[in-house]
């Protein structure tokens, strides 16, 4: 014998109870049931709905497969803002990186730039539509003498990373972010941009004393350091980042930018743990020189 055809517009042997987007009540193990809502087909296994084929696919980004202990998973990856489409409802797991911001700049004074907000997550929800993913740019570094620009928001479908605060300047506060950027330096304690609950730390304080250097901004992992001194210049270093393999490689994103240098011995700060001067990372404006923040990214993977 054949089963019978299944479609919402002909029923041919079956009850139309059963193509529906709603569970059939009572069933008995082995009943099917094909999901109008998540476009599956199912089976009752006694105790749940289960999908009889692992199916689900989407669309968007630059889409690369791996496999890891025997699972094997697709990913999308986004460097710039698009649409992931799911063609069946499913669960995902995400990263979501903020752009950083940018270094604070002063001939001595500028603070280091927070990092981009860090989101994470299994067992995201999904339904069969298109969800906007945007990628948050990295704020520039203070032109002349000011404060650093705050990194751009990156967002997928309701998940919003906020960009790292922008790094201080001379005797003043670092700005709040997804991590806060570091004090400026000079004489005053400027204190650090606070950070987004969840997604980062604060930037450091510069502390109080003659020719304070700045301080770090903050990181994924860590909060940014306080400036050097009273007057030993040495920059505060950025907190540091915090490492995913979601797409099958273990990398470091959302790391703080080191402080700038103090007006006597100068050091320069160092930047925090897993930085890199590179795009898509999240990190905060270090301080060799000072530096934009890095943009941001998405990425989202699944099994395959």
């Amino acid at each position: 014998s054949t089963l019978p055809a299944i479609s919402g517009a002909s029923l041919t042997g079956i009850d139309a109870a059963t193509v529906s987007a709603t569970a059939p009540v009572s069933p008995a193990a082995g009943d099917m049931w094909f999901d109008t809502t998540g476009n599956a087909m199912k089976v009752w296994s006694g105790t749940a709905w289960d999908q009889m084929s692992n199916k689900f696919s989407a669309t968007g980004g630059t889409i690369t497969t791996y496999s890891s202990g025997g699972t094997n998973y697709k990913v999308h990856t986004f460097t710039s803002s698009g649409t992931f489409t799911a063609e069946s409802s499913g669960a995902v797991e995400y990263l979501v990186i903020a752009g950083g911001g940018g270094t604070g700049r002063h001939p001595y004074y500028g603070g280091g730039g927070g990092a981009g907000g860090y989101r994470t997550a299994t067992g995201f929800a999904v339904a069969a539509t298109g969800l906007t993913v945007t990628v948050g740019a990295g704020g520039a570094a203070a032109a002349g003498i000011g404060v650093g620009s705050d990194g751009a928001n990156s967002v997928f479908s309701t998940i919003t990373s906020v960009g790292g605060g922008g790094g201080g300047t001379h005797d003043t506060n670092g700005r709040a972010g997804g991590s806060g950027g570091g004090g400026g330096g000079n004489d005053a304690n400027n204190a650090g941009g606070t950070a987004t609950a969840g997604q980062g730390n604060a930037g450091g304080a510069s502390g109080s004393g003659s020719a304070r250097s700045a301080a770090g901004g903050g990181g994924a992992g860590s909060a940014g350091s306080t400036g050097g001194g009273p007057s030993n210049g040495t920059g505060g270093t950025g907190g540091a980042g915090l490492q995913s393999s979601i797409n099958g490689t273990a990398t470091y994103y959302s790391a703080g930018g080191g402080g700038v240098q103090g007006g006597i011995n100068p050091v320069m700060g160092a930047n925090g743990t897993g930085w890199a001067n590179a795009a898509n990372r999240g990190h905060g404006g270090g301080a060799t020189t000072e530096q934009d923040g890095s943009s941001g990214i998405v990425i989202i993977r699944y099994l395959t």
